[in-house]
């Protein structure tokens, strides 16, 4: 039984964990929709991306004050990306300040999730041509690109920098710094599969051991044999016909006999 009990308690924690989950996508796909409405499609008319991408140094640069970058990945709210195909992203940038802002590049760079100083790969770098977002204004920035179809399926980490200029001086912001799914191309296997897969196998391992118990329990009841206690009894008298001319009959006639 005590074996029953940890394995109820185990599909529980399961379940519990798959409710969770479910909530913390929800609540994911409710960010994902609020930081869509932040980032308005109002870039300047004239502003483009650039053919040819330039080589562009990145630096060290702090983030200008008043400005501020979300990053969305639309209809992908799982940020899954799969090795060797383009995977787009939306770069947000909110100007508060007083001066209008410059825009450089685009640019990103996938790590390992526990050792950022461990670089996987250098994506690409999406440079602009008379891009600018005036004071007050928000805009969005396409971001395209595409990891090594090498890469083994796994979670990595994707820390993109936009790059830009306010009076002729360098800032960057860090528009995202998390995790990515890389998945294979074609695959259908995904990390929440493989959990629903092992919590229906262990929901029916259990359910296996919960009726073999009771089949146990209830052979057991059938194989106990109740004891009858046998006493005296009288001998019918039907019982005597049977028994005329054996043995019986015979030494209780001779009984009678002495008797008289």
């Amino acid at each position: 039984m005590a074996k029953i009990r940890a394995f109820f308690i185990l599909a529980l924690l399961f379940l519990s964990s798959s409710f969770f989950l479910q909530v913390a996508r929800s609540q994911s796909d409710l960010d994902a929709e609020a930081d869509a409405e932040l980032v308005a499609e109002t870039v300047e008319e004239g502003s483009h991306v650039s053919d040819d991408i330039q080589d562009i140094g990145f630096g060290n640069f702090n983030p200008a004050p008043g400005v501020e970058t979300v990053c969305v990945f639309p209809k992908n709210s799982a940020k899954s990306v799969v090795a060797g195909q383009e995977t787009e992203l939306l770069v947000g940038m909110k100007n508060e300040g007083e001066q209008s802002i410059k825009v450089i590049a685009v640019h990103a760079s996938v790590h390992l999730p526990f050792d950022h100083r461990m670089l996987v790969q250098n994506l690409s770098t999406m440079a602009f041509n008379n891009a600018s977002v005036p004071a007050s204004v928000q805009a969005t920035f396409p971001y395209i690109f595409a990891v090594s179809k090498f890469l083994q399926p796994g979670t990595f980490d994707l820390v993109g920098t936009i790059v830009y200029e306010i009076d002729q001086l360098p800032y960057q912001n860090t528009f995202y710094n998390g995790t990515i799914e890389v998945t294979e191309a074609g695959g259908l296997v995904s990390v929440e599969t493989v959990f629903l897969v092992s919590l229906g196998l262990a929901l029916l391992v259990l359910l296996g051991l919960w009726v073999r118990t009771q089949l146990q329990s209830l052979s057991k009841k059938t194989k106990k044999i109740t004891k009858v206690e046998v006493g005296t009894r009288t001998v019918d008298a039907s019982m005597d016909e049977w028994l005329q001319g054996t043995a019986y009959t015979q030494s209780q006639s001779n009984k009678l006999k002495k008797k008289k």
